[in-house]
């Protein structure tokens, strides 16, 4: 039992010798603080690939950079919208509905939507004046999987296909 205790002192300390006496490593070119400060950033802009499909046929398609913020819908109020919302992400994350409300505000369209404060999150009404009218609504979806939380909730990556399709009910 002693041989067992003095082998993990001397293992401990010969790891943690090795730590602090082993440089910091980061990719070519960078400098270690920078590689630490962008690895942390949740909300780092990025570009995804938008669709929007109404029920006759495209409204929208094309790459949209977004981040994590607040929105603004056709019919005002504007709340926070960075995966944050509701708890499901610790710190801001690029999100559907940001996507969808930066295309909007880039391209001349316009969404709307009701925010239901309960959930911290958008119920997507309408896409250029396209409306589910009851019978109908706006389902969301990444890299072609429906997605099981609200548009403000869901982290999106690099890449991601995000659509906005018109679904009946």
């Amino acid at each position: 039992m002693n041989r067992t205790l003095t082998r993990a002192v001397v293992t401990t300390a010969a790891l943690g010798l090795a730590l602090t006496s082993a440089p910091a490593v980061a990719g070519p070119g960078t400098h270690p603080t920078t590689a630490v400060a962008t690895a942390t950033n949740t909300n780092a802009p990025i570009k995804v690939k938008l669709t929007v499909q109404g029920p006759d046929g495209l409204l929208f398609k094309g790459k949209v950079r977004t981040k994590g913020h607040h929105v603004t819908p056709a019919t005002g109020g504007s709340y926070k919208c960075d995966g944050t919302n509701g708890g499901a992400h610790p710190s801001a994350v690029p999100t559907p509905t940001a996507a969808l409300d930066d295309a909007a505000r880039k391209r001349g369209f316009s969404w709307d939507g009701t925010w239901y404060p309960s959930f911290e999150d958008y119920f997507v009404e309408s896409v250029k004046n396209v409306s589910g009218g009851g019978v109908a609504y706006w389902n969301i979806s990444v890299n072609g999987v429906p997605t099981p939380v609200g548009g403000c909730q869901f982290k999106l990556n690099a890449g991601d296909q995000v659509a906005f399709t018109w679904t009946a009910f």
